[in-house]
């Protein structure tokens, strides 16, 4: 399939045997503004239901940037609690569309991620990184906080950990930190010896009962069947914080870093 060009950034997917790849671009350090957001939401929804896909990669590209969480420039731009709402939900989306995903979806974490970027780390199945994988979870930094992920990244790793990453909001934690967590499964020294034990587990997958798989993503995500009311008002919580006098101006010192 053909890269979608989104506001100068991009999310493209293939199939090859069995195994769809979606990777998802932006030139400021893979962030996400919206529209990305729910293209890559409706990419996940749209692969769940082909029968030609058994299991789902989710990455990015460029080298060091995994993701680097929500657009300033679009944090910046909103003016209303509606709009506010409504961005923050994008990402209450892709992960409600990664929990809802029949497939298994592996992740793979070639470099930092942040804030959203650790959400969608944390809304994957099984997740690969390099050591080059920190994470940070930076939204007190900028007045608001991690309330739309937190539930994700809570599942995944635990509530003191998480806490740990909310709290200490400017400090970056290791990728051998976050896979003592639980958030990564293996870390490796190179983006080759990753990609060599995705393609790897992938193919294992990829010939795998699709309904043993699905039975076992229900049994994964039991417990979070009210996500949908949840993450809905965590981002109202979010687009309501994303309008204070306070946080308007924490974002322009950040961009001005």
């Amino acid at each position: 399939m053909e890269a979608s060009v989104i506001e100068q950034g991009t999310v493209d997917y293939t199939i090859n045997n069995g195994i769809a790849e979606i990777e998802f671009f932006h030139p400021l350090s893979n962030s996400l503004p919206g529209k990305i957001l729910a293209s890559i939401a409706n990419t996940i929804t749209e692969l769940s239901g082909k029968d030609d896909v058994r299991v789902i990669v989710l990455k990015s590209k460029g080298d060091r940037a995994f993701c680097a969480g929500a657009s300033f420039d679009e944090l910046i731009s909103i003016k209303d609690l509606e709009t506010g709402k409504k961005f923050f939900s994008g990402f209450a989306n892709v992960i409600n569309a990664c929990r809802k995903s029949s497939k298994l979806i592996i992740g793979r974490v070639q470099g930092k991620a942040v804030g959203g970027g650790v959400g969608l780390a944390s809304a994957v199945d099984y997740c690969f990184a390099t050591k080059f994988a920190a994470v940070k979870l930076s939204e007190l930094a900028i007045g608001i906080g991690p309330f739309v992920v937190g539930p994700a990244v809570e599942r995944k790793i635990g509530t003191s950990a998480m806490s740990q990453l909310a709290i200490n909001a400017t400090e970056w934690k290791s990728a051998e930190w976050a896979r003592d967590k639980g958030l990564y499964t293996d870390i490796y020294d190179s983006a080759e010896e990753m990609d060599n034990a995705i393609n790897e587990l992938a193919s294992k997958l990829s010939d795998s009962n699709p309904e043993a798989m699905r039975l076992l993503k229900q049994i994964f995500w039991k417990g979070t069947e009210d996500w949908d009311e949840l993450l809905a008002d965590r981002a109202a919580m979010s687009g309501k914080l994303v309008l204070s006098e306070f946080t308007i101006n924490a974002i322009n010192k950040f961009k001005k870093k």
